[in-house]
């Protein structure tokens, strides 16, 4: 049996090569010195190992400590960082250090706390300042942004809770193709407008004005950062009850954050779009 989450499958394959060979396996009254168990049984720890099986509070602890980082440091940037070349330096910096990151943590599957929580501070650092902006053009635009971001995340959770969406094989292939699809025409689209062409699907200023198609390409990416919540869900529920370390919940908790903070300036551009 195979996990629909991508990430999940890669764990699965982690546990199977640690597992020891047919005929090998300790007997009765032995003590294993795997720290995975069988795949979907409860794991198996040495007395060595000062490790521990996940629990669900370890990833709500966790995502509230990164979201926290998040917030206090967009609002020191948000305070300190007013405009000049700190200002742009920080912007530039903080996006592709933070994209840098992203990818990096995904693919290498990182459970480090500090390299974790230096993408929430990157990420806070370009929040601060670009949220700054977006308020002085449309007072009260921060809050819609963050209440929007809020009700998406817990309607995504009822509905997961609820099994109205199931992430199925299926479904978790086409979410992350989306996903991919959306991220990708969106690093193509950032990368023209530094030499100042756009093809249209997004804008990054908020007095920029935008036509029919960024605001249908704002929509699909709000749709589909929305899904991939319930593959983060998936991944959290999975984890525990395969008994993964205690250290993936750190993985799973920047799941949660890095689609909370994509869904934030999704909704924040959407809004200053419809507001312009």
């Amino acid at each position: 049996m195979k996990s629909s989450n991508p990430v999940l499958s890669r764990l699965d394959e982690d546990a199977a090569r640690r597992q020891p060979p047919y005929g090998q396996q300790p007997g009765y009254g032995q003590v294993t010195t795997t720290g995975y168990g069988q795949y979907g049984q409860p794991p198996v720890v040495s007395p060595n190992e000062a490790g521990r099986a996940m629990t669900l509070d370890d990833v709500v602890i966790r995502t509230i400590f990164l979201v926290a980082l998040v917030m206090v440091t967009a609002a020191f940037s948000w305070v300190l960082l007013k405009g000049g070349g700190w200002t742009d330096i920080a912007m530039i910096g903080g996006s592709i250090a933070g994209l840098v990151l992203v990818f990096v943590i995904s693919f290498k599957r990182i459970t480090n706390p500090a390299v974790i929580s230096l993408y929430a501070i990157l990420q806070g650092i370009l929040l601060g300042v670009v949220s700054r902006e977006f308020e002085h053009a449309y007072p009260g635009i921060v809050v819609q942004a963050v209440g929007g971001t809020l009700a998406v995340f817990l309607g995504m959770a009822i509905l997961y809770k609820f099994r109205v969406i199931r992430a199925t094989p299926r479904f978790a292939r086409w979410v992350v193709g989306a996903l991919f699809g959306v991220v990708g025409l969106s690093l193509v689209n950032w990368m023209l407008s530094l030499f100042g062409h756009n093809l249209g699907i997004e804008y990054y200023g908020p007095n920029q004005k935008a036509g029919t198609l960024a605001i249908v390409f704002s929509l699909v990416c709000i749709g589909v950062g929305a899904l991939t919540f319930i593959l983060d869900f998936d991944m959290v529920e999975k984890g525990v009850q395969y008994g993964m370390p205690e250290r993936f919940a750190w993985y799973c908790a920047f799941g949660l954050v890095v689609g909370l903070i994509y869904l934030y300036w999704q909704i924040l551009r959407l809004l200053g779009y419809l507001r312009n």
